[in-house]
């Protein structure tokens, strides 16, 4: 079941508003992905889970024809995806040409950690090398991770505490997947049971890393303008994971995700912002039915969307800096590009980027 709004007095969209965020002195300056090296095919699904697909008569290519996904990416060990995080955190460095012990702020956003504590950011501060004055922290804020370290780190450069930051997420997913491919391959599962958990087999593993500074001492850099976010937390049951699986209320999710995105995207545009004719519209990477919904929600050019999902899956909050990161090399000084999600919870952002 669909979870319903609060009423008026509680806050419902009414009263509900967006939380803007406006930087006058920042930009990007360096932005990297690290490769997950081993391939997993949907096709590979579809031979694993060939004996249930057949008992709940149900097709192959379920992933390919209705996500869009034809692959996915793993790493060689489970535990890789933190110095994926910071191999990718190396290489942005490299490419911003700020040295490592300028980093005043090191920010790891991603999902997969293993254990409580410590944060996953100290392994990758220390794997990089950075100095002891670099603050370090995580922000886990499932798919949205990294566009809310964005917005953190942006706001501290503009309030003079730091002059540049790091921004990293390394995502595994292979023990998600095995966990799941196990349970679905259970004596009595039920074809409601299966779709619960499709969407999980969408999941896949990478890293990714920007580097931020003040704008001011680089011109060269491109400019973070600022954004909104916008929560939505009644719906906080409807996507649940770890990694024994993901439970997911497929339809409720991407309902009354949409009526987010839409509600934080109308409001956006009454209080200035001008998101309509974006040259690059970068993406929390999804399915294809997400595109599709995202496109009839907020209206946009479908040509203009990045798309990395049919090559490497849900890559967590590392899928739309690694989308981000592929299609920089087609962007030309300049073109505006729009940074925006949702996250299981449910909270949305978008984060406008001069190039």
């Amino acid at each position: 079941m669909k979870p319903e709004p609060p009423s008026p007095a509680t806050g419902s969209d009414a009263d509900a508003a967006n939380s803007n965020s406006r930087h006058s002195n920042v930009a990007l300056l360096g932005l990297a992905e690290a490769v997950a090296p081993v391939e997993v095919t949907s096709q590979s699904f579809d031979e694993r889970l060939s004996d249930t697909l057949k008992s709940l008569n149900l097709p192959r290519g379920l992933l390919q024809r209705v996500a869009g996904v034809s692959a996915k990416r793993n790493w060689e060990r489970p535990t890789d995806y933190i110095e994926g995080a910071a191999s990718a955190g190396r290489q942005a460095l490299a490419e911003s040409g700020i040295p490592a012990e300028k980093i005043g702020l090191l920010i790891n956003a991603s999902v997969s950690r293993e254990a409580l504590e410590p944060s996953v950011a100290v392994a990758v501060h220390d794997s990089i090398g950075l100095g002891p004055a670099a603050m370090n922290f995580d922000i886990t804020n499932a798919c949205l991770g990294f566009v809310n370290g964005i917005t953190v780190a942006a706001s501290m450069i503009d309030a003079g505490q730091i002059d540049y930051a790091l921004i990293v997420a390394g995502e595994d997913m292979s023990r998600v997947q095995e966990a799941t491919v196990a349970r679905l391959n259970r004596d009595g599962i039920t074809r409601e049971e299966y779709l619960n958990e499709f969407a999980t087999l969408t999941l896949g593993s990478g890293a990714a890393a920007a580097v931020l500074g003040r704008a001011d001492l680089h011109p060269e850099g491109h400019r973070i303008h600022g954004g909104v976010s916008r929560a939505a937390t009644w719906n906080h049951a409807l996507c649940v994971g770890d990694y024994e699986g993901m439970f997911t209320d497929t339809q409720g999710l991407l309902s009354n995700g949409m009526r987010l995105i839409s509600d934080a995207w109308h409001e956006a545009h009454e209080n200035d912002w001008n998101w309509k004719d974006m040259d690059h519209y970068i993406p929390h990477q999804v399915s294809n039915v997400h595109v599709n919904a995202l496109t009839n929600a907020i209206d946009i050019d479908e040509s203009r969307i990045a798309k990395t999902y049919p090559e490497l899956g849900n890559v967590g909050p590392a899928s739309l800096p690694i989308t981000l990161a592929r299609t920089a090399p087609k962007m030309k000084p300049g073109d505006r590009v729009l940074c925006l999600g949702v996250g299981s919870g449910l909270n949305t952002a978008m984060v406008e980027i001069t190039w």
